[in-house]
């Protein structure tokens, strides 16, 4: 591996790794700062490679979560493609963590026994010991916890060879720019489920415009994340990248530039219905253009099809055939939430639990993308794991943001902190801080982190009584669940919906990559039911609030309006429309 080519999905792979081996041997701390700096690492716009290109071991320490011991592995990791640490540690313990560690429930503990009292290795051997029933045998372990890994490992085989998209879309993006920078490239967009920001993606479309395809391909095919060339020719070329996903580059004609665009970014269902709409209009509508017959009618803009059509141009996020085509043949689409619209975040870690910045510093971070406040949700005393805030310690935190709003005041910036909480729903729907801790606070979320398995009546119930309680304004990623990691937990969302109405509860869309929950469906039945959301990043470092996009476009996907979200709205809207306040 050479230095120009280890990705940052590799960078994060091992250092989550490096945590996950340091775990398995009882180090106490060392695990969380390696798989904080693998986060970081995740959420970055940049290579890690080019950081470094241009302030060497300087530039690596400034990245939330790198102390020195960090930084050098990674120096290592780039200049040679190899850790020798991370390879020491393999050693000892020979599995393949990301497969193994991939399954729900299944921690680093647990798969260094199953190694060692089963000899497991791999995801195969594992499937093949819990189906033989060898699991349940262990002390600790049970005929529970055989059930539960089984299940997990149904899961991931249903979700299998498909990519969670905000874990890629780094490297997409990328790959993307340096297309675009080339003198050769006259217009270039990615398409397919990518452009529609599904949550998962199976391989990537990218289309172009050029007169100088040839050139084109060539720097396409020779990309340093490229395993294997399936084909290169003169206006189509298909790669592997290291990765494992397919990415195919198209050069169409300008004059078919938007139909190409429509064609390619689909779904399959919403073009099928537009290719029937053109053919009871006596036209013919393929990845060409539009035509009467063989005269072209429109191809050159996506909108000018929708508009021959006899439509409202239709936003991506909206193509999966749910009834846009309807809509937009009446009229009557909503105008989405748009891209810049988030005024706030109200879900932000920090040093004080798990996060790696401090209050200051993720304020000062949220004030550069635009941002006008944020809430500062640290993790509550049950999640010890976390470092979760107790009584005594919240109201230290309360006087520490009223200190930094202070100082923000006297320099003129109009930005404010707001004091919050991530507060533990317990079993019985009752909450991890006194309401009298919380009446104090501005905004209160919270959430379910334990006790996944309960029945969807006890777990229903649970959320309820805590959405009853007058302290409560927003119920954090609502159905727990882990794209590709962990199935949501079961819950009556209709009554949720209904609850979060007469209470006026505000249900979050999540845009951890990994979570982005609420679902699309659930975020429409929101919309419909007049139920308000938010779209926090959930940041635990400065690097995350980057993650504000993915939930935007998953409120885009539920058809969500600037209206329908609350911090898209001015600080003192959104702080009146919460219970009593």
């Amino acid at each position: 591996m050479a230095s120009s080519v280890i990705t940052n999905e590799e960078i994060a792979k091992i250092l989550r790794e490096i945590g996950e081996y340091l775990e398995m041997e009882g180090e106490a701390f060392k695990p969380r700062a390696y798989e904080k700096a693998a986060e970081a690492v995740e959420a970055l716009a940049e290579e890690v490679r080019e950081i470094y290109k241009k302030g060497s071991l300087k530039a690596l320490e400034n990245i939330p979560g790198f102390g020195v011991s960090i930084t050098e592995k990674v120096e290592e990791l780039i200049k040679t493609g190899h850790c020798r640490y991370y390879e020491q540690l393999k050693k000892k313990i020979p599995v393949n963590l990301g497969e193994l560690s991939a399954v729900g429930g299944l921690g680093s503990k647990n798969i260094k026994r199953l190694y060692q009292e089963l000899g497991i290795r791999n995801l195969k051997e594992l499937e093949k010991s819990a189906r033989a029933g060898k699991i349940k045998n262990l002390e600790g372990f049970g005929e529970k916890s055989e059930e539960n890994i089984l299940r997990g490992i149904e899961f991931l085989k249903q979700s299998g060879g498909r990519f969670v998209l905000g874990l890629v879309m780094p490297e997409i993006n990328g790959i993307a720019q340096q297309l675009r920078n080339l003198k050769e490239v006259k217009k270039l967009e990615v398409a397919g489920s990518v452009r529609r920001w599904k949550e998962t993606i199976g391989d990537v479309d990218i289309l172009a415009v050029s007169n100088k395809p040839k050139a084109v391909m060539d720097f396409f095919v020779s990309l340093p994340q490229v395993a294997r060339v399936f084909a290169q020719g003169e206006t189509k070329s298909a790669i592997k990248l290291k990765n494992g996903m397919d990415v195919d580059l198209r050069v169409v004609s300008e004059n078919s530039y938007g139909a190409a665009l429509n064609y390619f970014t689909g779904s399959k269902d919403h073009n099928v219905a537009l290719r029937e709409i053109a053919i009871k209009k006596g036209y013919k509508l393929n990845e060409y253009g539009l035509f009467k017959g063989k005269k072209p009618i429109a191809g050159r803009t996506e909108k000018e099809i929708y508009k021959a059509l006899g439509m409202d141009y239709i936003e991506p996020e909206m193509r999966e055939m749910v009834g846009e085509i309807g809509f937009a043949q009446k009229h009557q689409l909503p105008k989405l939430l748009d891209y810049g619209d988030i005024k706030g975040d109200l879900q932000v870690q920090t040093n004080w639990t798990d996060g790696v910045n401090s209050i200051e510093e993720m304020a000062i971070a949220a004030m550069s993308r635009g941002l006008e406040y944020i809430v500062i949700t640290d993790h509550t005393k049950r999640l010890a794991m976390t470092g979760g805030l107790d009584e005594k310690r919240i109201l230290k935190q309360m006087a520490e943001i009223d200190k930094i709003n202070l100082g923000f005041r006297v320099k003129g910036l109009g930005f404010r902190i707001l004091k919050g909480t991530e507060c533990d729903i317990l079993k019985d729907g009752s909450l991890d801080l006194s309401d009298k801790i919380l009446e104090k606070l501005d905004v209160v979320g919270v959430s379910v982190h334990s006790l996944f398995n309960l029945s969807r009546k006890e777990q229903t119930e649970r959320i309820k009584r805590t959405m009853n309680n007058p302290n409560v304004d927003i119920v954090f990623h609502p159905t727990g669940r882990l794209i590709q990691r962990r199935a949501a937990y079961e819950v009556d969302m209709d009554e949720i919906i209904k609850i979060a109405k007469k209470t006026g509860t505000i249900l979050e869309i999540n845009a951890s990559p990994e979570r982005l929950d609420l679902r699309d469906q659930h975020i429409r039945m929101c919309v419909e039911a007049g139920v308000k959301m938010s779209v926090d990043s959930d940041a635990h470092s400065i690097s995350h609030f980057g993650f504000l996009e993915y939930g935007i476009a998953q409120a885009r996907r539920g058809w969500a309006a600037r209206e329908d979200i609350i911090n898209a709205w001015p600080l003192e809207k959104m702080l009146n429309f919460l219970k009593n306040k």
